[in-house]
């Protein structure tokens, strides 16, 4: 008795539904802009920001690892590594991804010498 109840409130349907179904859409449509604005694009332009430290890294510039350890530059190696130094004379390659924060950045060398007039 109950499932012919059930298949004809089912068969109840109007056929010029078109706007009910888009205002059912609707509210997944902006949960989804929201999650663009609140979450999406905020990281997208954190990691932009990171890839673009990492790409400036020089030596002698004082970086902190993403285990805490803080050390200066002392070789910009590959794309993917760079050697850090922790304490004198100990000497660590450490990923390029794992350095988190440049702490104090060096200077960039002149390209000119200056003279004495």
């Amino acid at each position: 008795m109950f499932i012919s109840t059930a298949y004809a409130q089912a068969a109840g349907a109007a056929p010029g539904g078109g706007m009910e179904s888009l205002m059912s859409l609707a509210p997944l449509v902006l949960i989804f802009v929201v999650f663009y604005f609140l979450l999406i694009r905020p990281q997208q332009k954190k990691m932009k920001e990171h890839r673009a430290m990492l790409g400036a890294l020089r030596r002698g510039d004082r970086v902190v690892t993403g285990g805490g350890i803080i050390g200066t530059v002392v070789k910009v190696g590959t794309e993917e590594d760079v050697t850090v130094e922790i304490a004198e004379g100990v000497r660590v390659r450490v990923m390029r991804g794992t350095i988190t924060n440049v702490l104090a950045k060096t200077e960039p060398a002149k390209a000119e010498v200056e003279t004495k007039k």
